[in-house]
């Protein structure tokens, strides 16, 4: 069976990874030295490791099935289940363990549907989603933490904790967030104690700037939800999780340069 999609033609790089072709081979080179592609014993995989990638990338970033996707690269789908079941993993973003002292971060929750029932929930956008508690660098605009997925109809105070983004980015930096989570120690905006308080006008000058640098992680998600699989997520248990994180490691990728 031969196939349509391959990297060694750098025109669909591009449109399947949003990386260029000198950002997709450096990507390609980390997973190697992360040991993504060891000689291992048995049938050999039908792709090389830079087809596997990239057949895994346009997954996430079409959302067709892979009984559609499968025959572009020339496999049949029982190898695709497998390239994604072994390479989402391999593809997650690593967490940053270490921040400077004046480092700003700002976190936010977004939903993605997703019809796994065992780990979504009916949340506010009528549909089985996850929350996903995504962190950022105010300054860089990279993503340093993905919480694990939590059922969409928990708020946002309560994913923060529940999720691991909390423990993820420890108490050594400033973290940002709206108004949703009270309560958690978090920067969040002046509120109003009840209906008829009126806020000064320095607070309305603080909420203001506090909503534009805010604004940054809701133009990363802007940019990640370009990926067609966060509008209808089918893979099942961990497989949200690992496309999420994915998708913001290429993401980060982007950003970098």
């Amino acid at each position: 069976m031969a196939s349509v999609i391959t990297a060694s033609e750098p025109s669909w790089i591009g449109p399947f990874t949003g990386l260029s072709p000198r950002q997709f081979n450096k990507l390609i080179t980390a997973l190697r030295r992360e040991g993504a592609d060891p000689v291992r014993k048995g049938r050999p995989w039908s792709l090389p490791l830079q087809d596997r990638v990239l057949l895994v990338a346009a997954y996430w970033r079409t959302n067709l099935t892979l009984r559609q996707l499968a025959p572009l690269f020339g496999i049949p789908k029982s190898a695709a289940d497998r390239i994604v079941d072994h390479l989402g993993p391999v593809l997650a973003l690593q967490p940053r363990k270490r921040f400077r002292k004046d480092t700003v971060l700002i976190v936010d929750g977004t939903l993605v549907p997703t019809r796994d029932r065992s780990v979504a929930a009916s949340s506010k956008n009528y549909r089985y989603s996850t929350n996903h508690q995504v962190v950022i660098d105010a300054d860089t605009r990279l993503v340093v933490a993905v919480g694990r997925p939590v059922p969409g109809n928990r708020n946002d105070c309560k994913a923060w904790e529940e999720s691991g983004a909390k423990a993820a980015v420890g108490t050594t930096s400033t973290v940002i967030a709206d108004g949703g989570y009270r309560g958690t120690g978090l920067t969040i905006p002046h509120y109003r104690r009840h209906r008829d308080e009126e806020l000064p006008a320095w607070k309305e000058e603080h909420n203001a700037s506090h909503r534009r640098v805010r604004a940054r992680v809701e133009h990363t998600f802007a940019r990640m939800k370009c990926w067609k699989i966060l509008s209808d997520c089918r893979l099942r248990g961990d497989g949200v999780h690992h496309a999420m994180l994915g998708i913001a490691r290429l993401h980060n990728l982007t950003l970098a340069g």
